[in-house]
């Protein structure tokens, strides 16, 4: 763990407001954070904007500097309810002489820490590493930032016990109730912490965090819903953007809910046009079937066969949401996650006879979707940020089906959709995402991406404007920046570098699919 305050929580609820900014007077060495276009000054701010940040080596990883910033709850009433506390990290530039200024780059969820990212990055790219201080931070709620509790682990499990594609009444009735119960709990053990976590709020700390650099202007990395809190900031403050990088991109100009009612396609596109046609070619390795349609039979028959049967891996009880779960999350990296899923489903046809490093793989496969803490902050953000349709019938028939047509991720919708109609109304303000006053912003997508689907990069591109849509043509990776494509880095770097954008939206082509390495000896 890095270095981090206790957060404290108060009693009583404090309620959001849509207007606010977050301008004050700093010490002379730190640029103003300044307010969004149309606010006005706020008052209450200069213990924010005044304080210093202390910076020592991450315990997490040394190579990195972390400090801990204190942030009001809320930003549109400073001063009301307690503080919070953002863990915040930097990469000095190891070229101090050609230093161009500071790369902020966050996570994707809302839910992952951005913490050490830093660190991979510069070791990625080396260039902008010696160009950039890269900092990164855990955003509220999340890692060693001050965060609350919704859920046990065992409450965890419960939420996603059982089939989700069971739809007879009683199981409709039970998603229902344990998307009610999320709800209830969360704020029972968060209390009003889970009001103020939004991606308006976020940005507002990301703000903060730059004017304590010192830094009128920054640059931006973001991947998947880091493109949403790119593109928030990006419209807030667009005077402090210099340069910005969205990789995988959601439709950032749209709602939550318009967000995720195009991934049950997407997803399974992905498991049937490209993973399955890959498994299938090395039959001779996984031995799951000589066609996609032989290998989808028997990842049905296995579902069902784990519907009737569930298997136990340690603490882990495997059914068939599980085994959803475990082959939704290895879609979105071919090279880093189609052997292991593939190794891994092809032990369960043997699994009385797996051998022990099969069932390490399996156990760490099944125990690696999402978490108790993720979800305690994946669901107060995209509950919050955007309206959410409150009517339980459409939901209940939206979701029957796309159970049928996408049932990899179209059977959870209901449970996901459920917890926002439960969630109570947010007062979080509606950002607008135009582009206007920005810089030209490169973004980057694939084709076949399973989370962040093209058809809404496409949508968010056309609402950015000035913006620059690389396309990786043929391909489906989440996260095409620093994934082997030399083609995606040159344009990248050649812009973080150099400023060069492509005079008009370009592409790439995919890179190979991987081969598995029993195959390669």
């Amino acid at each position: 763990m890095s270095r981090s305050r206790k957060p404290r929580w108060p009693v009583a609820a404090v309620s959001g407001v849509v207007a606010a900014a977050i301008a004050t007077a700093v010490a002379p060495a730190v640029a103003t954070p300044s307010a969004p276009a149309g606010g006005g000054p706020a008052p209450g701010l200069s213990r924010y904007t005044g304080q210093r940040l202390d910076w020592q080596p991450c315990d997490r990883e040394p190579s990195l500097q972390c400090a801990a910033m204190t942030v009001p709850r809320d930003w549109h009433h400073p001063g009301t309810g307690a503080d919070l506390t953002v863990e915040v990290s930097r990469h000095r530039a190891t070229d101090p002489a050609r230093r161009r200024g500071v790369l902020m780059m966050a996570a994707g969820g809302p839910g992952a820490s951005g913490l050490t990212r830093p660190a991979g990055f510069v070791k990625a790219s080396p260039a902008v590493g010696a160009a950039y201080d890269v900092v990164g931070f855990d955003q509220r709620a999340v890692g060693s930032s001050s965060h609350g509790t919704c859920q046990t682990d065992a409450e965890f499990r419960d939420f996603y016990a059982g089939d989700f594609r069971d739809r007879s009444p009683a199981a409709v009735q039970g998603v229902l109730d344990r998307s009610r119960k999320f709800v209830k709990d969360c704020r029972k053990r968060s209390g009003d912490l889970v009001e103020y976590l939004t991606t308006d709020q976020a940005v507002r700390d990301m703000d903060l965090f730059r004017a304590l650099l010192g830094v009128r202007r920054i640059s931006y990395y973001g991947p998947s819903y880091a493109t949403w809190l790119g593109a928030y900031y990006a419209t807030e403050f667009p005077q402090h953007v210099e340069r910005a990088v969205l990789d995988s991109n959601l439709p950032f100009h749209e709602t939550w809910q318009q967000a995720e009612l195009g991934q049950p396609k997407s997803f399974q596109r992905r498991f049937e046009q490209d993973f399955l046609p890959w498994i299938a070619r090395y039959d001779a390795v996984y031995h799951y079937g000589s066609t996609a349609a032989e290998a989808k039979a028997t990842w049905e028959a296995r579902r069902k066969a784990l519907h009737d049967h569930p298997i136990t891996i340690g603490s882990q009880t495997i059914g068939p949401n599980q085994l959803d779960n475990a082959t939704l999350q290895g879609m979105y990296n071919a090279d880093r996650q189609w052997d292991g899923l593939a190794s891994v489903l092809a032990a369960l046809e043997h699994w009385d006879t797996a051998t022990p490093a099969e069932r390490r793989l399996a156990q760490q496969a099944f125990g690696n979707y999402l978490s108790p803490g993720f979800a305690a902050t994946y669901f107060p953000v995209t509950c919050n940020d955007t309206p959410w349709s409150r009517d339980l019938g459409h939901w209940i028939r939206r979701s029957a089906q796309d159970t049928k047509k996408y049932p990899l991720v179209g059977a959870r919708e209901l449970a996901y959709a459920a917890t926002c109609v439960y969630w109570p109304e947010s007062a979080a303000p509606r950002v607008k995402v135009t582009g206007k006053g920005l810089p030209p912003t490169l973004m980057l997508n694939s084709v076949h991406d399973p989370a962040t689907y093209y058809e809404g990069a496409v949508r968010a591109h056309r609402a950015l404007r000035g913006s620059r849509l690389v396309t990786v043509t043929g391909g489906g990776d989440h996260g095409q920046y620093q994934n082997g494509n030399a083609c995606v880095d040159r344009i990248v770097d050649a812009y973080l570098l150099h400023g060069t954008v492509p005079a008009h939206d370009a592409t790439c082509p995919t890179k190979p699919l991987p081969v598995p390495a029993r195959q390669r000896h």
